[in-house]
């Protein structure tokens, strides 16, 4: 039974969906459908599709009260909005259905995990939200609620958590059919702590151990988590609010961790053994996982970052989009991502140069547009004297332009979109250490309509960022402070 909530929404983004045309939109990027877009949930596959739902205010292009928003795909590149699958219409839920997951049950059903949030009346008139995880039940269109909802509220917190803070549920199940979720949470020294509890059937659950805590190291309370087992070793992603720089490992306010080690099924107690951050750029949050038929580990991504949401002007009819999907690996005790294979498939019209020497500025032959998959190799070309500085600038005209530049004497990759034609003062630019030898050093940018996502060296770092400059801006040039060799293959997405 569809509530008046839900069917209110459906009914409003059938009908707001049509004011947007398809080149105002990401062309291989999941947006939303209308409105206000966050998180990834219920990262799924599910009769022969992708199910993606998102975090998801319909009625306005700013965060509002949370539904769930859900989008099908075969191949993680095109997308097929479905109806809205959650609303805030239970009294559990009825200021928000926030993020959380989605498996698939032994007779056949899709099984959603969310947190309900209702917000509590405190002394003083604050609100504080009380944060339950809730199920809801259907056939990959429609969902029913849990008559039990909500499944863990505060009495299945270990002394000293917050009932608060108790968030973004991430189920998985084992080979031996046990279902296990991992649940961000805040505990009494107010930093950030991963729990994991455990159900035979999906339905009935119970706390097994605090998996990993914070201790005041990566930022505050960490949000919106994930494990799972890649390559021989255990992978912990999280999102940690109010971090503090490290170098140049993390930065400031809302990023990513990745916490890599290894996990005791006896004890349900993780060992961590290396941290690293998931995404080095601007926009980047909330990644969710899911494990592909044919057994690769995808990662999605919320392509935004909090402290700048004022980025784009909520007059527009939407807000909000995802990164593109990526294969992760672990070598040498590092993530590795690298764009989905599917996406090759969309390469067309390739422009091929090699052995390009300059310094000052030039453009190349075929090589310009926003829709676009372009590898390059740099070198040095003196290797006595090693250039100062590259910089490849796209997204490009007169007025406009967006940079990746790199300095290899101390091997810093900048991403900088002050001049992509943002008025707000806002975070512009994001630098990463990367790895290069004497100057050497490959990139992997893809460029859609909006956005430009960076993976160096076959994936060892990824740099992510939106950028909302005007279409016709579509140039490419590159630039040389010294001697620069260089390799450009560049293809045309379609």
């Amino acid at each position: 039974m569809t509530s008046q909530t839900l069917r209110e929404a459906r009914k409003y983004e059938e009908t707001a969906e049509k004011m947007i045309k398809k080149e105002e939109r990401p062309d291989f990027h999941l947006s939303v459908r209308t409105g206000w877009l966050n998180d990834p949930n219920g990262f799924s596959y599910y009769r022969g599709e992708y199910h993606l739902f998102y975090q998801y205010y319909p009625y306005e292009s700013k965060w509002g009260s949370m539904h769930w928003g859900h989008a099908v795909s075969k191949d993680l590149l095109h997308w097929e909005y479905l109806p809205a699958a959650l609303a805030p219409d239970e009294k559990y839920d009825k200021d928000g259905c926030f993020s959380g997951s989605a498996v698939v049950l032994p007779d056949g059903r899709h099984l959603l995990m969310y947190t309900g949030v209702v917000k509590e009346h405190q002394a003083d008139d604050v609100f504080c939200d009380v944060q339950t995880q809730c199920l809801a039940v259907g056939d990959g269109v429609d969902y029913e609620k849990y008559g039990m909802n909500p499944v863990l509220d505060w009495r299945d917190l270990p002394k000293g958590a917050s009932r608060y803070d108790f968030r973004d549920p991430k189920m998985w199940q084992e080979k031996d059919g046990t279902y296990y979720c991992v649940a961000g949470n805040r505990p009494a020294d107010g930093s950030g702590q991963i729990l994991l509890y455990m159900s035979k059937d999906g339905f009935k659950w119970e706390f097994k151990s605090i998996l990993a805590a914070n201790h005041n190291r990566f930022g505050k309370m960490w949000e919106c988590p994930d494990f799972f087992e890649l390559d021989g070793t255990w992978v912990l992603l999280t999102s940690p609010q109010d971090m503090l720089p490290k170098g140049f490992e993390y930065h400031n306010g809302n990023g990513t961790l990745c916490l890599i080690g290894d996990y005791d099924r006896e004890t349900y107690t993780f060992k961590e053994k290396k941290d690293q951050a998931v995404d080095y750029g601007i926009d980047f949050y909330a990644p969710q996982t899911v494990l592909s038929p044919d057994g690769r580990r995808i990662m999605i991504g919320w392509m935004q970052n909090w402290d700048a949401c004022n980025l784009r002007s909520p007059e527009e009819p939407w807000f909000g989009q995802m990164s593109i999907p990526r294969e992760l690996s672990v070598k040498n005790g590092r993530l590795y991502q690298w764009p989905i294979r599917e996406l090759d498939r969309m390469r067309s019209n390739k422009t091929e140069h090699r052995n390009i020497s300059f310094s000052g500025t030039i453009s190349l032959d075929g090589v310009k547009g926003r829709r676009v998959d372009m590898e390059l190799a740099l070198r040095p070309g003196d290797e006595e004297n090693l250039y100062q500085k590259f910089a490849v600038r796209f997204a490009q005209n007169e007025q406009y332009q967006t940079s990746l530049s790199f300095r290899p004497r101390e091997s810093i990759l900048k991403v900088d979109r002050k001049f992509s034609g943002s008025r707000r003062a806002i975070i512009h630019q994001r630098r990463c250490l990367v790895n290069s030898t004497g100057g050497r050093i490959k990139m992997r940018i893809i460029l859609d309509r909006f956005s430009v996502e960076v993976f160096v060296n076959d994936g060892e770092h990824v740099l992510t960022a939106t950028m909302y400059t005007e279409q016709e801006a579509d140039g490419i040039s590159f630039f040389g402070d010294g001697d620069v060799d260089m390799d450009v293959v560049k293809y045309d997405l379609i």
